[in-house]
């Protein structure tokens, strides 16, 4: 028998012989796919084991000190107030994001709100400013004497209220955090099929119950998405909580590195916090079983009409610029202040074709290696489920709640012990960014996954071809979407990613994430400004040239 067409004449005449060939030809291509299995499974392993390898120096590292000792520091005063700011201000930030995030998807994209193409684009950018680089933006504008401050003694205010400790850790991961639920929700509501509102509506539901009944649980799992890794990003930040001066684990963990070299201590700290991030992830998990969402029919998806704002438009409008202010325009202008103080000083710009070239390719490679780690984890989780799908993804997760400080150190360790030759190089630097930041690729191909059926893949074996090719040509352009936007967040995150480069970064490779810190933590704004500009124009140019791509498919 010949090579089957491809077309969908050929698929239906191929279908129709029922020859022994034919039914050698379907055996054939089950058995390919049932031999693929085995290779994504390997490879998904192999991925979890580097992902969990901080996890196994924390272990190690603990052990040192005996597990009486560690189960003294673990139920000290210390640590279980650092345990209870630490999971309020995680709680605190996921929940203020998801309250801006979701009506803002909404008024963006079912909505006739003014200039809604633009605000498509600028309100996600808050995401390419860094916490580190925000903390200071704010303090520099609400802080002791501050902008604002300066502005307000002629009317008599000599002080305002403290930003520093939770307020400030609060509103500052909360403006930079929002668009992780922003960009998980905007695109489930473009995927929207509007004939069960229509439906709804025919029945007599109003608009109100027919969000709340109809549109809601289809959106619960982008939230709960967006909502995990708010709260594991929170959990992780080391340069808001630092600036800010908020006692949370993670400065804690730094605090007993630097100022008493105390690793093993550091190390319980570190376990501790890991039993938080599989205690948010077990409740992810739980709030999103059993939500395949691929569709089983032929049929198009239906455009979304845009619904009328009325009275509430010109309000709506207000209520997103007021955000926007706060969020991009008051750090932006800060820094940009700064910038002019120093040239007025004749401070130098500090911003090099060498600082530039070493962020992007730093970046690149990490967007790039991630990607392609998180494929195989993607694939075990939608496909093949069960346990081995469910132990893969949740170990993929163990090193986005660790601070940047905790993996590194965990990669030198290794790396000295058991590939000398990697350390201080740009694979080390890499494989740091693929441990830190895989979650975010993962959610984003996952998603896409989750919307191919999989009686496209039988097909496709079926009629003979291999599983790599069904991979690279019906599987991977499908999940285009998702690779992309996967991509796009680990390479902004890359570009912001501090404690990892300092440490691991090659001698002499010098970063603007680096160069910026090092200013700001001596207090030198001015000589901070250029390279924290650079870093957000180049964090946000994928971001927004995503949100365009997905704007206009």
């Amino acid at each position: 028998m010949g090579r089957p067409d491809a077309s969908p004449r050929g698929i239906l005449t191929n279908v129709k012989l029922t020859n022994p060939g034919g039914r050698r030809a379907s055996h054939t291509g089950l058995a390919r796919l049932r031999r693929a299995r085995p290779v994504m499974s390997v490879a998904g392993l192999v991925v979890a084991a580097v992902a969990l390898l901080p996890l196994i120096y924390l272990v190690i590292r603990a052990s040192d000190l005996g597990w009486d000792r560690v189960a003294d520091i673990v139920f000290t005063s210390r640590v279980q107030g650092l345990l209870w700011r630490t999971g309020t201000l995680a709680a605190a930030v996921t929940a203020s994001s998801v309250a801006i995030a979701v009506p803002l998807a909404w008024l963006t994209v079912r909505t006739d709100l003014p200039l809604r193409r633009l605000w498509v684009v600028v309100t996600v950018l808050p995401l390419a400013i860094p916490t580190y680089v925000g903390g200071f933006a704010f303090i520099g504008a609400l802080g002791p004497r501050g902008v604002l401050q300066d502005w307000l003694e002629p009317f008599g205010v000599n002080s305002l209220p403290s930003l520093y400790g939770f307020p400030g850790a609060w509103l500052v991961l909360t403006l930079f955090t929002y668009p992780y639920v922003l960009l998980t929700v905007r695109a489930a509501i473009r995927r929207l099929d509007s004939s069960q509102e229509d439906a709804s509506r025919t029945l007599g539901q109003g608009r109100w119950l027919t969000f709340r009944r109809v549109v809601l649980p289809q959106l619960r799992p982008s939230i709960t998405a967006g909502a995990l890794l708010v709260a594991l990003y929170t959990l992780s930040d080391f340069g808001a909580v630092s600036m800010l001066r908020f006692d949370s684990f993670t400065r804690a963990i730094f605090v007993q590195y630097r100022a008493s070299l105390d690793r093993s201590t550091a190390a319980v700290l570190g376990l501790v916090l890991v039993a938080v991030t599989l205690v948010v992830l077990s409740g992810e998990s739980a709030a999103r079983r059993s939500t395949a969402q691929h569709r089983v029919h032929s049929g198009s998806i239906r455009s979304t009409p845009v619904t009328p704002l009325g009275r509430w438009r010109w309000p709506a409008f207000a209520v997103v610029s007021v955000l926007m202010l706060i969020a991009l325009v008051i750090p932006l202008a800060v820094i940009t202040t700064w910038l002019v103080r120093g040239l007025d000083a004749r401070e130098p710009l500090r911003l090099t074709t060498t600082l530039i070239g070493n962020s992007l390719r730093a970046s690149a490679f990490g967007a790039l290696a991630t990607v392609v780690a998180a494929w195989p984890v993607a694939v075990l989780s939608v496909r093949r489920g069960g346990w081995l799908g469910r132990l893969v993804e949740g170990a993929c997760w163990a090193g986005h709640s660790l601070p940047g400080l905790v993996v590194a150190l965990s990669l030198v360790f290794f790396g000295a012990r058991v590939a000398p030759g990697l350390y201080q190089t740009q694979w080390l630097l890499t494989l740091a960014y693929v441990v830190l930041f895989l979650p975010q690729a993962l959610g984003a191909i996952r998603a896409s996954l989750l919307q191919i059926g999989p009686r496209l893949e039988e097909a496709s074996h079926l009629l003979g071809r291999g599983w790599i090719v069904t991979l690279w040509r019906i599987v991977a352009p499908l999940a285009r979407p998702g690779i992309a936007a996967g991509a796009a967040l680990v390479f902004l995150t890359c570009m912001k990613e501090l404690p990892a480069t300092l440490l691991l970064a090659p001698t002499g490779y010098p970063t603007l994430a680096t160069q910026v810190w090092g200013a700001t933590s001596e207090a030198f704004f001015a000589r901070a400004a250029a390279p924290a500009l650079a870093l957000v124009l180049l964090s946000s140019l994928p971001m927004t040239l995503l949100v365009l791509q997905e704007r206009d498919r």
